[in-house]
């Protein structure tokens, strides 16, 4: 199953399982990895394919057929060891893409060290995501790398009814309106000409700081 829209997620804990069943709902193949037998189970059918395996092994991954796959994904729990090692083989077996899951800073630099291309946070990046909605006004917030992001907000007072192209909002506020939408209506582009109305909802772009200044606006 080792085609070019297919994944192996090696870790089928809270984040690798959310991820595989995210993969296929968006229509990926996933091949689906775990030492664990219940997890297994539970995940038989709702992935293309999933199976029982010390991923720690090469003579394993190397049955499994990873060295075909373009991407995989080490979404290993909180076995730092396993994490390492798995990514380590991963890279023996040229496996072009690969991303991991670190539990802390120090994991992180070590899969980096070896030549993981994408190391991933997910509590920390939820953390600080959540921090930055709880402390705004903000719908939504991705920070798309360190001091910038894009968030989900209404649209404040001095937006109502004029054309985004006369309200000097990049000199003013540091901000782009990137996309629109109305209530019960789709996303559409934002560009010069629009017009925004009291209860749509906009994304804006730009330096963190400012992005959740913006947000406060009412």
């Amino acid at each position: 199953m080792a085609e070019a829209d297919s994944v192996a997620v090696i870790g089928l804990g809270r984040f690798g399982s959310s991820l595989a069943l995210e993969l296929m709902a968006s229509g990926t193949e996933v091949l689906g990895i775990d030492a664990n037998e219940e997890v297994v189970q539970d995940h038989n059918a709702r992935l293309t394919q999933v199976v029982r395996a010390d991923a720690t092994k090469e003579e394993v991954l190397r049955q499994l057929a990873i060295d075909e796959f373009d991407r995989a994904v080490v979404a290993i729990g909180h076995d730092i060891k396993a994490s390492i090692l798995v990514a380590s083989l991963l890279l023996q077996l040229k496996v072009p893409v690969i991303w991991a899951k670190a539990l802390d800073e120090q994991h992180g630099r070590i899969l980096e060290q070896l030549g993981v291309q994408h190391v991933v946070y997910p509590e920390k990046d939820m953390g600080r995501r959540v921090a930055h909605l709880v402390r705004g006004a903000a719908a939504d917030y991705l920070e798309l790398e360190p001091g910038f992001a894009i968030i989900k907000t209404g649209v404040p007072s001095e937006l109502h009814g004029r054309p985004l192209g006369e309200t000097d909002l990049r000199q003013r506020h540091g901000v782009t309106v990137a996309a629109h939408r109305r209530p019960q209506g789709s996303w559409k582009t934002a560009d010069n000409s629009t017009v925004l109305g009291v209860k749509e909802t906009i994304l804006v772009i730009g330096q963190t700081r400012e992005v959740e200044a913006f947000a406060q606006l009412r």
